[in-house]
């Protein structure tokens, strides 16, 4: 039996978001005069809160700009359709495993006691990313077998479903003091738009 295509595709088109550019710090230039000489400083952000929160954004850009390119499932042969969904869900697990490492190299936000929702979210890509990879393995190990592979592209679905749940800003929303920081951190306001 031909796995369905459709539901693949419908998944790749609504999990399509605007792209973000990770939040940086800029080192900006101020002239000190003493005794004729020009120096360079860094000023630290004046608003760390944003920054981190774009940061925060930033980080998880990789697992949106992932899902926006994710490759074609040919559904025409069941050894296709294995193959291609393998490399759907590598695409997945690869997002997956930047945007945790960003999140992870991110530490606590410079709120206190405001790290629940960094930690969830964390927990959320982790296991999700165990999921798509152990779906993977299981397409992998059952190609050419035209019923496990049905069955093996239905926990691929499932894995793609939950992933369409995600709320990825929900790092930030549970605390007031980074929801407002996230209005002011450009990476997050385009993440939060929805999709066109």
């Amino acid at each position: 039996m031909r796995p369905r295509s459709t539901v693949f595709a419908v998944l790749t088109t609504t999990i399509t978001i605007g792209l973000a550019a990770c939040g940086q710090q800029v080192a900006t230039q101020q002239p000190a005069r003493d005794q004729g000489l020009s120096v360079t400083t860094v000023v630290p952000p004046a608003d760390p809160a944003a920054s981190w929160a774009g940061a925060y954004c930033g980080a998880v850009t990789h697992l949106v700009r992932a899902l926006a390119e994710l490759p074609n499932v040919d559904p025409s042969t069941p050894q296709q359709a294995s193959r291609t969904s393998s490399d759907l869900l590598s695409s997945v697990v690869a997002g997956l495993d930047r945007s945790l490492a960003g999140l992870n190299a991110l530490g606590a936000p410079p709120v206190p006691s405001a790290d629940g929702g960094r930690e969830d979210v964390i927990g959320q890509f982790a296991d999700i990313r165990e999921q798509a990879e152990n779906a993977r393995e299981r397409i992998d190990a059952v190609r050419g077998d035209a019923a496990a592979t049905k069955q093996a592209l239905g926990e691929a679905k499932a894995t793609l479903d939950r992933i369409d749940g995600l709320d990825y800003l929900k790092g930030l929303k549970g605390v007031p003091a980074l929801a407002a920081a996230e209005q002011r951190a450009p990476a997050c306001r385009q993440l939060d738009q929805p999709p066109r």
